[in-house]
Order: C-alpha cells, then structure tokens, then sequence
C-alpha cells in the first residue's frame, strides 16, 4: 500500500491529505435539517448528516487528492450510527481510488494489539469466513506501549501489504511535555524515530517503509532532524492550516525530488466555506469551496518545493 501511495501522489502531483472530521457543527444546516425531517434529532439524523457533508466533499475533491484521512473520533461520539458511517465514509472513498488512512491512534499491547489490527486493517474469521472490518489502508498508531504494541501492527501490515503511521512528534502544543523530555542525551523524539526506523526496515516497500511516522507541521526544525533520522519513512505531517502550519515552513519534511512526506488539512478544507477567503461560496456550495481550498494547498506546498530547489 505504501507503494501505491506514492504512485498516487506522483499521478495527482499533490502530497496531501484530506481530513475528514467532521463536527456536527460543521455541518451547513440545510445538510442537518434533511437528516433531521428524516431520521429527527437523533445519533442516526447526526450521523446521516455527517455522511451527506462528507460525500460532498469527497465528490469535489477526489480527482485533486490521493487520500483522506477520516478521525474515527470524530464518529465514535455518535455511537454505533457514526461509527457505520465512518465505515460507509471508507468503502466510498476507496470505491473513488482514495487511500484511506484511518486516523485511530490505537495502542495496546498483546492480543488486545492484534485485535486493533486486525479490526482495522486485516481479517477476522467467523467460522468459514473472513471479514474486514473496518478496511483502512493504513492506520494512525500510538507507540506509549513499545515494541509490544507494534509488533502485531506489523505482522498484520506484512500479511495484508498495508501500513500504519506512527506518532513521533505530534502538532498540538503540549507535545513537549513528553515528547522532548531528554532521555540518554536526546529528546524522546528522536528516540522514537530511531525506533520507527528500526520497525521499518523489517516491513520495507521499494523505497519506502510500510511504518510510517507523524511529524506536526508546528515543528519544522523537528521534521528536520527526523527526516534524516527516519530515511525510508513516509512522514504524516498534521498541522497544516489550522494550526499554523504553511508550506515553507515542510520542505525539510520532504526528500530532495519531493517524496517522503504527504501534508494532511482537516479544518483548513472541510469548513473552507467558514473562512474569509471562501466565504463567497456560501453555506450551499461548501464542497466547491473545499475544492478552492485543496487547490490552495496543493499550489502552496508544490510551490515551496520548488523554490526550495
């Protein structure tokens, strides 16, 4: 999968990622009342219209991008019907050629590992048959736990040629509670990346890893020293837009010819139509506004690669 990630970012030339994770708030309210006069003001007429927000999106964006990035979070709040819809939101972005990276932030150890993965990303057996549950292409890991807590994550990634990124140094601004605390003379990022390296290359592609790492794009200086700790690594670089983060702040994420690292946007492109520079769109077009503002970002970091050759 990570093979083909890559052919898709070279095909679309756009190392971005959508992130679909909606809000209810976030929804236009002509999209809430429809839900709602069908299901009322329930977890279904929510999660309905959640669905109807993300296909727009999806719809007017796909022929741009090579992925998106659904929060499952974003669906658990609504309980069974948000979480059928996240899995809805999957199958129908890869029936348009999407990969899809399931942003799940899973980590647990032993049997209860293997279950995450499996449900994610493999198989399970119910009698005679096999089933894939939720289907994600790759999956957002949690490495607290140690190598206990990968392992079956990679077992899986092998067996179904899929991959999982995992968090090393991650964008919001409490990160270096932890995250840069000094241990045995170097930040515990770096630590992990060396770690995310050492996974790697048990599970490698043609030139990149199947492990892949988050990078907050609120850390270039981090992204710096990471890309070079982490080589064959793919860099999931959240903190796009929203956050502060902008394309001449992620060159260093990328290797020289542009590969290594694909940007996610989540507020920045669902609620676009929020925003001044798109509000002309109005609440009636927000996917066309979506659409401006993937545009945007593709020009911005495209853009900062280039100059930065």
């Amino acid at each position: 999968m990570i093979n083909r990630l890559i052919q898709k970012i070279r095909e679309k030339n756009a190392p971005v990622v959508v992130g679909l994770d909606p809000m209810l708030s976030y929804v236009p309210e002509k999209l809430q009342k429809a839900a709602f006069h069908e299901y009322g003001e329930t977890l279904e007429g929510a999660a309905e219209a959640i669905w109807a927000f993300n296909k727009a999106i999806v719809d007017a964006t796909c022929d741009l991008i090579p992925a998106v990035k659904p929060q499952a979070a974003m669906y658990e709040q609504f309980g069974v019907p948000g979480m059928a819809v996240y899995e809805r939101t999957i199958s129908y972005c890869q029936s348009k050629g999407l990969i899809v990276i399931g942003d799940v932030k899973r980590g647990d150890i032993g049997s209860t590992s293997e279950a995450y993965a499996i449900g994610h990303l493999g198989h399970v057996r119910v009698g005679d048959q096999e089933y894939s549950g939720f289907h994600e292409d790759f999956a957002t890991v949690n490495p607290y736990l140690g190598s206990d807590g990968i392992r079956p994550f990679l077992k899986v990634c092998q067996q179904e040629k899929k991959g999982i990124f995992v968090l090393v140094k991650t964008s919001n601004p409490s990160s270096g509670e932890f995250q840069d605390r000094i241990v045995d003379g170097k930040p515990l990022y770096e630590l992990v990346g060396e770690k995310v390296n050492e996974w790697g290359s048990e599970v490698m592609g043609e030139r990149y890893s199947y492990v892949g790492a988050v990078v907050g794009a609120t850390y270039p200086e981090q992204g710096r020293v990471l890309r070079h700790i982490m080589p064959n690594t793919m860099i999931l670089v959240p903190g796009y837009g929203a956050q502060g983060g902008k394309g001449s702040d992620l060159v260093d994420f990328f290797d020289a010819d542009g590969l290594g690292a694909i940007v996610n946007s989540s507020r920045g492109i669902i609620c676009a139509y929020k925003k001044e520079a798109y509000s002309g769109y109005g609440e009636d077009h927000f996917a066309d506004a979506s659409r401006a503002a993937v545009i945007d970002m593709i020009r911005d970091i495209n853009g900062a690669l280039e100059a930065a050759k």
